[in-house]
C-alpha cells in the first residue's frame, strides 16, 4: 500500500482541488461543477459505509446512461469497493446471473429498468437490496458526514465488467484501478485533450470503451461530459451542434445512422476535433462518408480484459491506412502468434497478444478461464491481424471464426467488409459451412436496405471482380436481421446452428 487512495475515487476531489468552477458534466438541466461533482461522491461514499459496504464489497449499476453512475463508480472506488457496471439491456436471468456471481450487496439502477429489477429470480431479489437512482430513497443516501481515509493502490480492484457470452455464460475481468489509469495516460499520449474539452457520453457507460475511451480521460484534464441517456441520432447531431462537442466515442453503427441524417453536415460537425470508433470492424465507406466532412475518424481496437485499448489509428495516419487499427498504444506491447503458439514473422498472419499496465488482472473466481487466457504473462485476445512493414496492424477476424477451404484460410471480415461496400448492403455476416469437396465453404447471410434489389446470383456476381475466387461465398441467404447478443455482438454460433438446420 502507498498510505495514499490514489485511486479512482480520489479523482473528483483532486479535479475540484484545481478547477472547482469547471463543469464536470451535464445531463439535461442538470449541471454539475468539479466541486460539487466531489461532494456528492463524497456524500455517496458516507451513504455506502452507512450501508454496510467496505473494501472489496461489490456495488453494482444498472441502467442506461446517468451521472449518477459516475458518482457511484467514484463513491465505490472511494472507499475501496468495487463497481460492478451491468448492461441495461439485458433480462432479468442474466443480470440474476451476474448479481449472484459476483456476490453484489447493493444494487443501484435507473429507472428505465425497474421491470428488470422486479423481476430478479428470487433467490437475489429476495436478499438484494436495491435502489432506484432516481428516488428519495437514492437522495437519502448521501450523507453530509465525514468518511475515513481509504488506502487505495492501483493494484486494487476497481471495476467488474462481463464479457458478452457468445458462448457459455458471460465472466466477470477484474479491472484494477492501475488498469484504468493506464488505459488513459495512453489515451491522453495519443490524443491531444484539454481541459476545454466537451466529450459527448452517449455511446454506454456501462461498456468499458463507453467509459474509459474518452469519458475518464476528459475527466482526468478537468474536461466537461455531456450525457445523453440513448443513442437517438438526430439528439446527437443537435447536441453537437448546440453544445460544442469536441470529441465522442462511438461504434461503427452509430456513426452510420448519424451520416445518414439530413443534419449530418460540416456546420453541425465543425467542432469535433476527435471521434473514436471501436467495438466492430469500421466499413470503409463509412470512414469516407465522416472523411468528405473534414472529420478523420480514429479507428481504436481493444477489449473488456485491455481496459480497452491495445491498437490506436490516430488521425493523422487514418486517410493513408484506411482499413488499419494502427499501432499499439504506448505501454501497450502487441505480438502475433500462429496456430501452433510460435510468434510470427512480421509478414504474417497471427493472433493477437498482448500485455502491458492496462491488461486485466484475472475472471472473478474463474481460475481455469485465467489461466487459458494467457500465455505466460501474454493475454490472448482470439483476434487474427496482420502488420505491415511500418508496424499498422490490420484486424482479419477472430480466431474461431477463420475457416480453411481447399488448404487456405478465409476470414469472413474480410469478405464481409466487401459485402458491406455495395450499395444496398446494410449488414453483412459469413460463416463457414462443411463441404465435401473444399472441407468448409463460406456462406453468406445479407441483411439489406429494403430498396436496393439483390438476389443471390446477382450479388455473387457482384463480387467476381472484388473478391479471390477462392474467398467468394458459395452461397447467399438474405435475412430480415441478424442475431446479435445484448451488447450487439453478431451471434455466429446462431447462424451456423440455422445453417446446419436449413441443411
Amino acid at each position: 500500500m502507498s498510505g495514499q487512495n490514489i485511486g479512482l475515487g480520489s479523482w473528483p476531489a483532486r479535479r475540484a482541488r484545481l478547477t472547482p468552477h469547471s463543469v464536470a458534466l451535464r445531463y439535461g438541466e442538470r449541471e454539475d461543477t468539479y466541486r460539487e461533482q466531489a461532494e456528492r461522491v463524497e456524500a455517496l461514499a458516507a451513504g455506502f459505509r452507512n450501508a454496510g459496504i467496505s473494501r472489496g464489497d461489490r456495488v453494482a449499476y444498472f441502467g442506461a446512461n446517468h451521472p449518477d453512475l459516475l458518482t457511484t463508480l467514484f463513491a465505490a472506488a472511494r472507499i475501496g469497493a468495487i463497481t460492478v457496471l451491468l448492461n441495461a439491456r439485458l433480462s432479468p436471468a442474466e443480470i440474476s446471473f451476474m448479481l449472484a456471481d459476483s456476490d453484489t450487496a447493493l444494487l443501484i439502477h435507473g429507472p428505465e429498468v425497474s421491470d428488470t429489477v422486479e423481476h430478479l429470480n428470487t433467490d437475489v431479489g429476495a436478499t438484494l437490496h436495491t435502489v432506484d437512482v432516481d428516488s428519495p430513497g437514492f437522495t437519502s443516501m448521501l450523507l453530509d458526514e465525514a468518511i475515513p481515509h481509504t488506502e487505495v493502490d492501483l493494484d486494487d480492484a476497481c471495476l467488474l465488467m462481463y464479457t458478452s457470452g457468445t458462448t457459455g455464460q458471460p465472466k466477470g475481468a477484474v479491472l484494477t484501478h492501475g488498469n484504468l489509469f493506464f488505459n488513459d495516460v495512453n489515451v491522453l499520449i495519443e490524443t491531444d485533450l484539454t481541459s476545454h474539452e466537451v466529450c459527448l457520453a452517449v455511446a454506454p457507460l456501462f461498456h468499458i470503451a463507453g467509459l474509459n475511451g474518452l469519458v475518464l480521460p476528459v475527466i482526468l484534464k478537468g474536461g466537461t461530459i455531456e450525457i445523453l441517456p440513448s443513442f437517438i441520432p438526430q439528439t446527437v447531431l443537435e447536441t453537437i451542434r448546440r453544445r460544442q462537442v469536441t470529441c465522442m466515442f462511438g461504434v461503427p453503427a452509430m456513426l452510420d445512422a448519424l451520416s445518414a441524417e439530413p443534419a449530418f453536415s460540416q456546420e453541425t460537425l465543425a467542432s469535433l476535433n476527435t471521434v473514436i470508433v471501436g467495438g466492430a470492424p469500421v466499413p470503409q465507406r463509412t470512414l469516407r462518408r465522416w472523411s468528405e466532412h473534414d472529420v478523420d475518424v480514429q479507428q481504436g481496437y481493444g477489449l473488456t480484459e485491455t481496459s480497452p485499448a491495445v491498437l490506436k489509428l490516430a488521425a493523422e495516419d487514418a486517410r493513408d491506412n484506411i482499413g488499419s487499427a494502427g499501432k499499439p498504444q504506448f505501454f501497450v506491447d502487441v505480438r502475433l502468434d500462429d496456430p501452433s503458439g510460435k510468434e510470427s514473422n512480421e509478414t504474417s498472419v497471427g493472433e493477437i497478444l498482448t500485455r502491458g499496465p492496462n491488461v486485466f488482472r484475472e475472471y472473478w473466481n474463474r481460475p481455469d478461464a485465467t489461466q487459458s487466457a494467457f500465455h505466460e504473462d501474454w493475454f490472448r485476445t482470439g483476434d487474427i491481424a496482420t502488420v505491415d512493414a511500418k508496424g499498422f496492424y490490420t484486424l482479419k477476424d477472430r480466431s474461431k471464426d477463420m475457416y480453411i477451404s481447399g488448404g487456405e484460410n478465409i476470414y469472413p471480415a474480410e469478405i464481409e467488409t466487401l459485402l458491406m461496400d455495395i450499395e444496398g448492403v446494410a449488414e453483412a455476416a459469413v460463416v463457414g459451412m462443411d463441404d465435401p469437396k473444399w472441407g468448409e465453404v463460406g456462406r453468406a447471410f445479407i441483411v439489406t436496405d429494403g430498396v436496393t434489389q439483390w438476389t443471390e446470383a446477382t450479388l455473387l456476381d457482384a463480387l467476381q471482380d472484388r473478391l479471390a475466387r477462392y474467398k467468394q461465398p458459395k452461397s447467399i441467404v438474405f435475412v430480415d436481421e441478424l442475431p446479435r447478443t445484448s451488447t450487439g455482438k453478431l451471434r455466429k454460433n446462431t447462424l451456423r446452428e440455422q445453417a446446419q438446420e436449413s441443411e
